[in-house]
């Protein structure tokens, strides 16, 4: 499969703006319109046919994990670090939604999203972690990946926060993340296949 020139890093002056679902500012309204589509969420979670089936059964009937103590720390301490992005890296945060240029179902909300003055197209992805990581988690590619080509970005700063019984580590760390169309190209088709899957059971 060919990904159409309006989903690459060659398409820019603020096209990615007229892609946006919902700014955010209404949780209520972002999860609804998040159910109606493929987020980087889902996408993370797709890596072999059964994993097909689960994410399936999870947009039909929901998911029985609610949170708990980590992704709560991790929600209080997005903000702090978002700031540490903007100010050392420029990249603004954004909680936005955006569907691809190509499928309206296609969706993702990165983190922070920054249109440098070339033109190029720069995401972060934000995380926080009580492990010391030798690499990037392969589910955190996937989802990096995916909202690359949702938005036609270039590059993902990942970042994340070591804390230990919660409290933070030092400064965060960082990793450059570049586009990989590759994989790009797999994970459009599992998207695709879970699309087919959905509408199978519905319809």
């Amino acid at each position: 499969m060919l990904i159409s020139a309006s989903d690459s890093p060659a398409a820019r002056s603020g096209a990615h703006l007229s892609r946006i679902v919902t700014d955010g500012s209404d949780r209520a309204a972002w999860m609804r319109a998040r159910a109606r589509g493929i987020t980087a969420t889902d996408v993370a979670k797709l890596s072999t046919p059964r994993s097909i089936e689960t994410a399936a059964r999870e947009k039909m009937y929901g998911s029985s994990f609610i949170g708990n103590a980590y992704t709560e720390h991790g929600k209080a301490r997005e903000p702090e670090i978002a700031a540490w992005v903007e100010r050392e890296h420029g990249i603004r945060p954004s909680s936005a939604l955006f569907h691809a240029a190509t499928d309206l179902r296609h969706l993702a909300t990165p983190d922070g999203v920054v249109e440098r003055e070339t033109g190029t197209l720069e995401l972060a992805e934000i995380k926080t972690t009580n492990k010391e990581w030798r690499g990037i988690p392969r589910n955190y590619l996937r989802q990096i990946w995916w909202q690359q080509y949702v938005l036609g970005a270039e590059r993902t700063l990942m970042v994340w926060e070591r804390h230990e019984n919660f409290v933070p580590v030092g400064d965060p760390e960082c990793r450059w993340i570049d586009r990989d169309e590759s994989e790009i190209e797999r994970l459009v088709k599992l998207a695709s296949e879970l699309i087919d899957v959905l509408i199978a059971r519905t319809t």
